[in-house]
C-alpha cells in the first residue's frame, strides 16, 4: 500500500519558504530582477532576522496571478508606467 493518495508532487510545488535565488528560478527571471521587484514592492517577501528575502510559495503564486491578470509578462513598473500613460 502506497503512502501517497497521488503521486508527489515536485520539490519546488510542496516547498513553502524560498530563498531568492530559488524564487528567481520559480518566476523564471534573474535574481537581480527578484530584487528589484521586492525592492520596489512588486512582490512581497519577508525578511529574516539577518535580513535576508524569504518568499512563500503563495505570495509568489499572487505576484504570477496579478502578472497573468494584466496580461503581461515585462516588468511590473513597465507595465505600471503604460497604465499612467493610458490613465
Amino acid at each position: 500500500m502506497s503512502l501517497y493518495a497521488s503521486p508527489p508532487l515536485p520539490r519546488n510545488e510542496r516547498q513553502l519558504v524560498f530563498t531568492s535565488s530559488q524564487a528567481a528560478r520559480y518566476l523564471g527571471v534573474s535574481l537581480a530582477t527578484v530584487r528589484r521587484w521586492t525592492d520596489a514592492g512588486h512582490v512581497s517577501c519577508y525578511r529574516t532576522p539577518g535580513g535576508q528575502r524569504r518568499f512563500s510559495r503563495a505570495q509568489l503564486d499572487d505576484f504570477i496571478a496579478s502578472m497573468q491578470r494584466t496580461g503581461s509578462a515585462e516588468e511590473p513598473t513597465v507595465v505600471a508606467q503604460r497604465s499612467a500613460q493610458v490613465a
